[in-house]
């Protein structure tokens, strides 16, 4: 079943992309697409052909997890703004003060993590 889907993806996943290949395509600017690690054609279409490199599936995967971990971090980067909102409104209360501290500590620490994570997809990624 799950290989027939992916067969299937195979089959119907040739995307046609700009002149230059669209490897730097990004959404946001700082979202990459799922196809940014396969190599191109010569016509600049992705070709999933599995049964010939099943690689590829590999690489796909490495692109929905960096996409899903620069997603985090743009999360992280929202708590961190919800933290400063929360530090600002505390109105000098000890018990505000400190809980938005800890939102702001936790996304930063979040944060860091993600950009280790998807420094780390990326390079391991480029090595296939």
């Amino acid at each position: 079943m799950i290989w027939q889907t992916f067969t299937y993806l195979a089959a119907t996943a040739t995307t046609k992309l700009p002149p230059e290949c669209g490897k730097n395509d990004k959404f946001l600017g700082i979202i990459p697409t799922w196809y940014q690690y396969i190599t191109f054609s010569d016509n600049c279409s992705v070709k999933l052909d599995i049964s010939d490199n099943p690689q590829n599936l590999w690489l796909i995967g490495f692109g929905i997890i960096d996409i899903l971990l620069r997603l985090a971090g743009l999360i992280a980067v929202g708590f961190i703004m919800y933290g400063g909102f929360r530090f600002v409104t505390s109105q000098g209360e000890a018990e505000g003060i400190k809980a938005a501290r800890s939102t702001i500590l936790n996304a930063i620490i979040g944060l860091a993590i993600t950009i280790f994570a998807s420094t780390l997809v990326t390079f391991i990624a480029g090595k296939f």
